[in-house]
């Protein structure tokens, strides 16, 4: 029998399949059907920037003392006043979490600023939290920020949050970037212990009869997975971190894939939005079928084995015209 097991930022997983952040992962009964699934560990849903804001914002108010910003003045639960507060809520899942399920339980903030929210990171990681990934994307669509300032943003968030904790931080990034490859080098550089690439954002269509912009794409489709696929293959030989794959995993074979690329370990949302969480068994069983059938044993046999450093033809990732393709000269790696 093969073996799935692997170790991703300094954890032991049974296996590289995580339960991505997700409405999925909101709950303790959530986590336990994601464990018995199959899963090697569970991303919570997200808290957003914005909610801790308000937090902030309401405690100091109710307070009346600028120290309550800081979260080590706060009792851990009892100085809270109202039972479902969010923090409260998020924090007692992380601690229920970690009684019911073996499994690694990772923390989620969706990001927007290095600004005083940093210091609730202390409150996750004394509630349990195994790591704490931090989804950060800021759309460069502002005309008055230069590229510098952008990108800026990233290693300020990460500076402020590992000056308060000590478990390990995955950044997960958009594809967005004036030099995307430079970027994820210099962010691997910093304290982070593995990038997710890539996170999936609200995405606008419009109502050509009411006039609306609505959203669109919610779910990831298979043909999303071209695009993390390729950077995790160009980026995987050359960071100084782990790197996670996202978004457009639907199968055990896309799954494969990115284990071939580089990925450390792939993390799924879409896929089991659409088949439920236990089709988590049949993306393993796939990968183990697979193993079986070319021999490998463990995946340090194959992880990589398709790398930009180890392909035989790396230019088929960084080829971006279609030329050969339409020629009928297919491109092999």
């Amino acid at each position: 029998m093969p073996d799935l097991s692997t170790e991703f930022i300094g954890l032991k997983l049974r296996n590289p399949l995580i339960a991505a952040s997700s409405g999925l992962t909101n709950t303790i009964e959530d986590i336990i059907e994601f464990e018995k699934a199959g899963v090697g560990a569970v991303v919570l849903k997200s808290l957003f920037e914005e909610e801790i804001r308000i937090e902030l914002e309401k405690d100091l108010a109710s307070m009346n003392k600028e120290s309550f910003l800081y979260p080590e003045t706060i009792g851990f639960y009892d100085s809270f006043h109202e039972v479902d507060d969010m923090m409260t809520r998020y924090l007692g899942l992380i601690g229920e979490a970690k009684k019911k399920v073996a499994i690694p339980v990772i923390a989620s903030i969706n990001c927007l600023t290095a600004e005083k929210w940093p210091y609730y990171a202390t409150t996750l990681q004394d509630a349990g939290a195994d790591a704490l990934e931090l989804n950060v994307f800021s759309l460069p669509s502002d005309l008055n920020h230069s590229p510098e300032k952008d990108e800026k943003l990233f290693f300020d968030i990460v500076d402020a949050v590992k000056d308060k904790v000590n478990i390990p931080v995955i950044l997960k990034i958009s594809f967005y970037s004036s030099n995307l490859a430079s970027l994820i080098y210099q962010l691997s550089k910093t304290e982070i212990s593995a990038i997710t690439l890539f996170n999936r954002f609200y995405s606008p269509d419009i109502d050509i009869n009411t006039f609306q912009v609505t959203a669109s794409n919610v779910y990831s489709t298979p043909g999303d997975l071209s695009m993390s696929l390729r950077w995790i293959a160009l980026m995987s030989d050359r960071v100084e971190c782990q790197l996670s794959a996202s978004t457009g995993v639907h199968d055990g074979t896309a799954f494969i894939k990115q284990l071939l690329a580089g990925a450390s370990v792939v993390q799924v949302a879409s896929a089991f939005y659409k088949n439920g969480k236990d089709f988590a068994g049949q993306i393993l069983t796939e990968l183990e079928s697979w193993m079986k059938k070319h021999e490998f044993q463990t995946l340090d046999d194959f992880k990589g084995k398709l790398s930009y450093a180890n392909t035989k033809n790396p230019a088929a990732y960084e080829r971006t015209q279609f030329m050969k393709h339409f020629a009928g000269k297919e491109i092999k790696a």
